[in-house]
């Protein structure tokens, strides 16, 4: 018995029709289409928290983009410090402008007065007489002690015989007053044209001053109280 082959390859008694998928022998076979191919899934991109904002960052990130947060050192960005040359530096306040002292003090080795102290230090040469400036309003007359935190105005340190806080001069910007600080010498006042004074002025008690007097303290210190001249006023700028 002959057999046929239909269109998709069956072997068929029937010449006509396939026996097996009905095909008409004699039409052309229907091409079965190949298979789409399925392109491969994306590989899903691995992913890390950040610790500190708990924002999502890729696995391989170096810094967190929300907070900065440093994935290989596992520390925050640190703040811009005065030390960072890259920082702007402070900028400095202005700096103060000098006082001018409109008051002077000149302190004097006196010998005449050192002859009635009856002193055993040996009396300094006299020389020209040290000028200090005075831009207080309160300045203290007496020697330094870093012990005690005692830094008078008006340095008498090489007079023992002059106190730690032997006097206050005081001023109202005119006017000057002078205070014994209970000192163990006393503080003496008299006016240039007069003698040496012998009494001293009373412990605690403000006396005004002219403008010719002189104080005396210790064993050979003289004060002079008096308004700077342009030149000195010069010198302090």
């Amino acid at each position: 018995m002959s057999t046929a082959t239909c269109p998709s390859g069956h072997p068929s008694v029937s010449t006509d029709y396939c026996d097996v998928c009905g095909l008409p022998i004699g039409a052309a076979a229907t091409p079965t289409p190949a298979p789409q191919a399925v392109a491969p899934a994306a590989p899903a991109v691995a992913m890390q928290t950040c610790p500190n904002c708990s924002d999502s960052a890729a696995a391989d990130a170096l810094f967190c983009e929300s907070c900065g947060y440093d994935f290989t050192t596992g520390t925050m960005p640190r703040a811009a410090s005065s030390l960072d040359l890259s920082a702007t530096p402070p900028t400095a306040p202005p700096a103060p402008s000098p006082v001018v002292a409109e008051w002077v003090i000149e302190r004097w080795v006196d010998p005449d007065w050192y002859a009635v102290q009856q002193s055993d230090d040996p009396c300094p040469s006299p020389g020209l007489p040290v000028v200090i400036p005075v831009a207080e309003k309160s300045v203290l007359v007496g020697r330094p002690s870093r012990s005690r935190g005692i830094a008078p105005e008006v340095d008498c340190g090489d007079d023992t015989g002059v106190s730690r806080r032997q006097a206050q001069l005081t001023t109202d910007g005119q006017r000057w007053w002078v205070e014994d600080l209970q000192s163990s010498n006393g503080t003496y006042v008299a006016p240039a044209s007069g003698p040496l004074p012998e009494i001293p002025i009373p412990p605690g008690q403000r006396q005004e001053l002219n403008s010719d007097d002189r104080i005396y303290v210790g064993a050979w210190t003289r004060l002079v109280l008096r308004r700077a001249t342009p030149e000195e006023q010069a010198g302090q700028a």
